[in-house]
C-alpha cells in the first residue's frame, strides 16, 4: 500500500514523486525501462537544457492556452535554479535564455534521485504496468504484483523518441476513466519535402543559415538546416509545432535586410556580376547558385530590369515551401496533443472527474517551444501534482 504511485520515471514523474515524498507520504515510482531519466540524459547534447529564463504562457501550445499559467507561475525557473544550487550543479546560459548544465545531464538525474532518496521515495525499474483501476483506492496491476494507492500520477510522456520506450499508456488509462485525448502528433520535428521542392532542398543538404520562417501567424527567426530528407534546425523545429498537413511555409533567407535595395545599388554601380555572384555577397554560395538557377536573367546585374530585381528579392525574402510531412515521432523532440486539459485542474493537474488521478508532463496537451520550455513544464506540472497528492 502506497500513498502515491507515480507511473513513469522521467522528468515530470521524478519531480512529482520527490515533491509528494517531501510531504511525508509513502511514494513509489514505477518505470518500465531499466533506468529513470533517460530522456533527460540525451537532451541538450548531453547537457540538458533544463529551463529557460523567459517563462511565459505564450511559449506553449495547447487547446487551452491559459492552462499552463497556474503551474508555471508557482514553480518558476528560479525555483529549479535554487535546487541546482543546493546540489552545487554548475550551469550556463546560452542564446535566447536557454539554461544548460556545465558538466552533464547526468547531474540532473542524480540530483532528482538524491532528492527522491532523501524523501524515502521508492524507485522501481523494469516494472510493467498492466492496468489501473479504482474503487475506494487505486489498484495497479504490475509485473511485480498488485499495488494499491490513494493517488496515481500518470507521467509516461508522449510518443516522441520511441527508442526510449515511448508508449500510449497514459492515453489508454485516460480514456478508461473517460478523459478525452487530443490527437497526439510529432512536434519540434524536421519536415520532409516531395515534388518540386524535393530536389532543390536535397541539393543544399548540409547548409545552415539564419532565416525567418513563417506559418500562418507564427514566425521564428533562427537557424535553418538543409538535410538529405528535408529541413531541420531550430527555426524549422519551432515552426513545425504550428504546421499542419497541407499548409505552406514562407522562408525569408535574408531577414532584416532589403535585397531589392542592395541589388539596385549594385545595378547603379554598373556591377558586372551575374545572379549567383551578386547573391553570394549576402547568401552562402550554394544557396546563391540555387536561386540563380530559378529563372534569373543570364545578363550582368547592370543589365537587369528593375522588375527582375524585384522578382529575385521576392524569391529570397518570401520563398513558399510546402512540406510533404514530418520525420515522425522517431525524430520528434516532443509530442503535440495528449490528455485534454478540459478534464484536468490547471492548479493541481488532477482529473476533475476522478479524484486522486493526476496527469502531468508531456502526456498532457501542452507543448513548449524549443529551448527548455518542455522540461520546465515537466518540473512545474510535476510539482503541482506532487504538492496536492502528497498533502491528501
Amino acid at each position: 500500500m502506497f500513498d502515491v504511485l507515480v507511473i513513469g520515471g522521467g522528468a515530470a514523474g521524478l519531480m512529482a514523486a520527490l515533491t509528494a515524498g517531501q510531504r511525508g507520504r509513502r511514494v513509489a515510482v514505477l518505470e518500465h525501462g531499466p533506468e529513470v531519466g533517460r530522456k533527460i540524459l540525451i537532451s541538450g547534447g548531453g547537457r540538458c537544457n533544463f529551463t529557460n529564463r523567459t517563462m511565459r504562457a505564450d511559449r506553449f501550445l495547447s487547446a487551452n492556452p491559459h492552462f499552463v499559467k497556474s503551474a508555471i507561475s508557482r514553480y518558476q525557473p528560479a525555483h529549479f535554479l535554487d535546487l541546482l544550487a543546493r546540489h552545487r550543479i554548475a550551469w550556463h546560459e546560452k542564446k535566447l535564455g536557454q539554461l544548460f548544465c556545465d558538466h552533464s545531464a547526468q547531474d540532473i538525474v542524480q540530483m532528482l534521485l538524491g532528492e527522491c532518496a532523501a524523501a524515502h521515495v521508492s524507485i522501481l525499474t523494469d516494472v510493467r504496468v498492466y492496468d489501473v483501476g479504482k474503487s475506494d483506492v487505486f489498484r495497479v496491476q504490475t509485473s511485480r504484483g498488485d499495488m494499491t494507492a490513494r493517488a496515481v500520477v500518470l507521467a509516461t510522456g508522449g510518443l516522441s523518441i520511441p527508442k526510449l520506450g515511448a508508449s500510449r499508456f497514459t492515453y489508454e488509462v485516460a480514456r478508461q476513466f473517460d478523459l478525452a485525448v487530443v490527437q497526439p502528433e510529432p512536434a519540434l520535428v524536421p519536415l520532409t519535402f516531395g515534388g518540386e521542392h524535393e530536389e532543390w532542398v536535397r541539393a543544399l543538404a548540409g547548409l545552415s543559415l539564419p532565416v525567418r520562417v513563417t506559418c500562418g501567424k507564427m514566425a521564428f527567426e533562427e537557424a535553418l538546416l538543409f538535410t538529405h530528407r528535408g529541413l531541420s534546425g531550430p527555426a524549422l523545429l519551432q515552426i513545425s509545432s504550428y504546421w499542419s498537413a497541407g499548409e505552406s511555409l514562407l522562408v525569408d533567407f535574408l531577414p532584416g535586410q532589403d535585397l531589392a535595395a542592395l541589388l539596385m545599388t549594385l545595378k547603379k554601380e554598373g556591377s558586372k556580376a551575374k545572379a549567383a555572384g551578386a547573391l553570394a555577397r549576402w547568401l552562402p554560395q550554394r544557396l546563391a547558385q540555387a536561386f540563380a538557377q530559378q529563372g534569373a536573367p543570364e545578363r550582368t546585374l547592370a543589365e537587369w530590369a528593375d522588375k527582375d530585381i524585384r522578382l529575385m528579392a521576392e524569391r529570397v525574402h518570401r520563398m513558399e515551401l510546402r512540406p510533404q510531412g514530418t520525420e515522425g515521432f522517431a525524430k520528434a523532440e516532443v509530442t503535440r496533443g495528449g490528455v485534454d486539459t478540459r478534464g484536468l485542474s490547471s492548479q493541481t493537474m488532477q482529473a476533475r472527474s476522478v479524484p486522486g488521478l493526476y496527469v502531468i508532463g508531456e502526456a498532457v496537451d501542452v507543448t513548449g517551444w524549443l529551448g527548455g520550455y518542455n522540461f520546465h513544464w515537466a518540473w512545474a506540472s510535476g510539482h503541482a501534482a506532487g504538492e496536492v497528492a502528497g498533502a491528501e
